[in-house]
């Protein structure tokens, strides 16, 4: 659609906007005529502009794809993905199939816990709290040079600290004085 054609459009839908408004039960049959042939011309206008067939499809990848009327977007090549990652994990499911035990374990089993991770966390005071800034970082040297980037940076923080996080949070190493700061104006007076 070209400015030319959404320029038109849009004035004959607003054309079609003041008609709606002005409609009443007492609308005399000049005033309908005239709304039906404004009505056309903007369905003109919007057939004009149209330039591809109407999608067959609700799938947002494959607007004019094959249909299927069983899935939930119509669309024939998502439904087939989606139907062999289904047979894909059926297949596993079976083929590790883990013996049941007698009687399970009130604090589970090893697979069911979480591994523990091991992760160093950038944190900046704001006045009030800690707060995190950056993304959890793996490495601890990568996120001691985060925060002298950010120290160094044109708005720094009051004051920054590093938390190694291991089942655990532990505070390594503070920059800078945390301070509370009220952001109530005279000390909620």
């Amino acid at each position: 659609m070209n400015h030319a054609q959404l320029t038109s459009l849009g004035r004959a839908l607003r054309v079609l906007g003041e008609h709606g408004d002005a409609l009443t039960a007492d609308t005399p049959d000049a005033r309908l005529h005239e709304i039906k042939a404004d009505l056309r011309r903007a369905l003109d206008l919007l057939e004009e502009s149209v330039s591809s067939s109407a999608p067959t499809t609700r799938c947002p990848e494959h607007p004019q794809g094959p249909v299927d009327e069983s899935a939930p977007d119509l669309c024939l090549l998502c439904e087939t993905r989606r139907r062999a990652a289904r047979r894909a994990g059926y297949r596993s499911g079976r083929a590790e199939a883990a013996p049941v035990a007698t009687a399970p374990s009130r604090y589970g089993v090893r697979a069911d816990r979480p591994q523990p991770q091991q992760r160093w966390l950038a944190e900046a005071w704001n006045g009030r709290e800690w707060q995190l800034c950056g993304t959890p970082r793996r490495d601890r040297h990568e996120a001691e040079a985060y925060l002298a980037a950010q120290r160094r940076g044109s708005r720094p923080a009051m004051a920054y600290r590093l938390v190694h996080e291991f089942t655990d949070y532990e505070v390594l190493r503070v920059w800078g004085t945390p301070v509370y700061v009220d952001i109530e104006p005279m000390g909620n007076l």
